[in-house]
């Protein structure tokens, strides 16, 4: 029971990685509530998980429902022990052809999103400490062609979360981000209007020869929610299968 008796809130959390890292958390013993703009999703997993769980509709770019959120934290809990900020948007296209709609609806949700969370969940873990992990991607470290709205809200959430680490500290208060690699989850399709995705291609590309499941990326959100981590902040995790140890030319010659 490694999170037994935490109060945890996560963004994004009725599908993929977010419903992941919810049912991790709930079998480890916190007391999470499951956000998201996906109601009916939501409802339908928190019922799933039973009386750990609750579900709360959240717009993650939207002021006035992280008030309410932390709200319902103060009246239920009276306290908040883990954030985890993985409520996100993808979108595909060159630069040259992104709108600025497009472009300000993936930043609303993925940096403003993450920007607003840190600050509510501040003075509900000032006097106990806590945990906030934010999901960047390892577009948050390098870049990649058609995705500059959302690799732009990636390394500002990378940025982000070492300002609030260094600022919050002194309250025992750890920030630390995540940057999952390819994952089997439903995002790269729905950011393609619908269209299946064959990722084993993408997979044989990988050092481990396979894409994350969302499973992977929970146990690593999950370490960073727990105790187990406690001298850890202002770091960056990297769960992308050995992506990222390599560079664009490192295959050239097999």
């Amino acid at each position: 029971m490694r999170l037994n008796g935490k109060i945890a809130l996560i963004t994004g959390a009725a599908r993929g990685q977010g419903a992941a890292a919810a049912r991790r958390f709930v079998a480890e013993g916190a007391q999470v509530l499951l956000t998201d703009v996906l109601e009916e999703d939501g409802a339908k997993l928190a019922a799933e998980l039973g009386d750990a769980a609750t579900f709360l509709a959240l717009d993650v770019s939207d002021e006035n429902a992280w008030a309410t959120a932390a709200g319902v934290l103060r009246e239920r809990f009276g306290r908040l022990d883990v954030l985890v900020n993985n409520a996100g948007l993808l979108h595909f296209s060159a630069l040259a052809d992104t709108t600025l709609a497009d472009y300000e609806r993936v930043i609303r949700v993925n940096q403003f999103g993450t920007f607003l969370g840190m600050r509510t969940a501040v003075p509900l873990m000032r006097e106990r400490g806590g945990s906030i992990v934010n999901v960047s991607s390892i577009e948050g470290l390098g870049g990649m062609a058609l995705l500059v709205a959302y690799a732009s809200s990636k390394f500002a959430i990378r940025g982000m979360t070492k300002v609030a680490a260094m600022e919050l500290g002194q309250y025992d208060i750890r920030v630390n981000s995540v940057h999952p690699g390819a994952v089997d989850t439903a995002m790269v399709s729905n950011a393609l209007g619908g269209m299946p995705v064959d990722v084993e291609p993408i997979g044989k590309r990988v050092p481990l020869r396979r894409v994350a499941s969302a499973d992977d990326i929970a146990n690593m959100v999950l370490f960073l929610a727990s105790d187990e981590s406690n001298y850890c902040t202002g770091g960056e995790f990297v769960v992308d299968g050995g992506v990222t140890a390599s560079h664009l030319l490192a295959n050239i010659l097999r």
